[in-house]
């Protein structure tokens, strides 16, 4: 490395995370429209983008073409290197968990979906998670930098214990990122020469959120409210000023426990009438007068069941039954929190697919905001957005100091 460019580098090192960042999320696709967010000389951006390639992070095209009808010089284009390290997320659920190894810029590299009964003791299934994932590492021979996982519980911070796993057997309190740390650990996820260090755990909503606002529907909206319910249960989260806010010890904006129904079912929580038990995908099931089936996961259940609401007065009672509970949940969380953008996944996505109108209608009714001049109401768009959630966390570290985690 020559004077001059290790000099462009001291000067460009505290840039290198932000760069990277920059690229992950797309936002820089030039490398003039890097040097532009960056603020910094075209010189010390070109230091940045060579020796992130250096680190095997991303590419830098060596004959860059102009684009038709641009003027000037071409820049040169920069792209996350697609054999460039990964990092394990698994995301855990009421009927088994899946796991993937996800690269920069959300891309999922491999993933494999398992069923099983998930007990009580949490290292049953992370054992199961971690050999699962040490399996796809081996298969795709990447290097691996962190591992992070999602799972349907607030998770206390910084402890990392699972507070309330509601629809899981584990006990309250469980530590389950020391335990999945452990467990990665056992199955030799990282290797010592790898650098790989973060083992993360977080909310699978709050992780979704995270996911969305970086590569997905959320993406530009400084507060952002999702509300999503997958198996069980009602989540949400929300993003302020560009960062996932949760909380001072990691459990805001349980959305599930707000009332929608004073009058309605007993909740976990010691309350009555929560969107948790009233607008989850078995609530939409028994509001419909059908049985959950033995086979299946409840919310693929609703999501076929959605398709008979033409056809079948009782389903389409219980759609309108649904969107009346979420809708005045969503009308509280606007009156409250202002959100320049919602965001709805799981079942809620599918019932804002199915009739948005309606959906945007009753909660335009019931909030002060949205008569005057209406939230933008999106599906989440993001496959697994959960699982690369998890991984945002993970790769965390890196796109903080590249350098540090991968021993520049």
């Amino acid at each position: 490395m020559t004077q001059t460019r290790t000099s462009r580098l001291e000067r460009g090192r505290s840039a290198l995370g932000p760069a990277l960042e920059l690229i992950h999320t797309g936002r820089a696709p030039t490398r003039a429209v890097l040097t532009s967010r960056l603020g910094v000389t075209r010189a010390t951006a070109g230091a940045v983008a060579a020796e992130l390639e250096t680190l095997g992070l991303i590419t830098v095209d060596s004959r860059p073409g102009a684009a038709a009808g641009s003027q000037g010089r071409p820049s040169h284009r920069l792209s996350l290197d697609p054999e460039g390290p990964v990092v394990l997320a698994a995301q855990v659920h009421a009927d088994g968990f899946r796991v993937a190894l996800v690269g920069l810029g959300g891309r999922i590299v491999a993933t494999e979906p398992r069923r099983m009964t998930v007990p009580a003791d949490p290292a049953h299934v992370l054992g199961a998670v971690a050999d699962a994932g040490a399996e796809l590492l081996r298969e795709s021979g990447r290097r691996c930098l962190g591992a992070g996982l999602a799972v349907p519980s607030a998770v206390a911070e910084p402890e990392g214990t699972a507070l309330n796993p509601l629809h899981v057997a584990w006990p309250a309190g469980a530590p389950v990122r020391e335990i999945f740390g452990g467990c990665v650990a056992e199955a030799g996820v990282f290797r010592a020469e790898s650098g790989g260090t973060a083992v993360v755990a977080g909310n699978d909503v709050n992780l979704a959120a995270l996911a969305e606002h970086r590569h997905g529907a959320g993406r530009d909206a400084q507060d952002l409210l999702c509300v999503a319910t997958g198996h069980r249960g009602v989540g949400g989260a929300l993003v302020l000023g560009g960062r996932l806010h949760s909380g001072s010890s990691g459990l805001a904006l349980e959305v599930g426990h707000l009332t929608v129904h004073p009058e309605g079912r007993p909740c976990h929580c010691g309350g009555r009438g929560c969107l948790d038990v009233e607008a989850d995908p078995l609530a939409f099931l028994e509001a419909a007068g059908r049985e959950p089936g033995p086979e299946g996961s409840l919310l693929r259940q609703s999501q076929e069941l959605l398709a008979e609401e033409a056809s079948d007065p009782a389903v389409g009672e219980a759609v309108r039954l649904l969107t009346a509970r979420l809708g005045a949940g969503l009308a509280g969380l606007v009156n409250i929190l202002n959100p320049d953008r919602i965001i709805l996944g799981g079942l809620y996505g599918d019932l804002l697919r199915f009739d948005a109108e309606r959906l945007r209608a009753v909660v335009a009714d019931h909030s002060l905001w949205g008569r005057s001049g209406g939230v933008p109401i999106l599906p989440c768009t993001l496959d697994h957005n959960s699982l690369v959630g998890a991984a945002e966390l993970a790769w965390q570290p890196v796109l903080d100091d590249p350098l540090s985690v991968l021993g520049g």
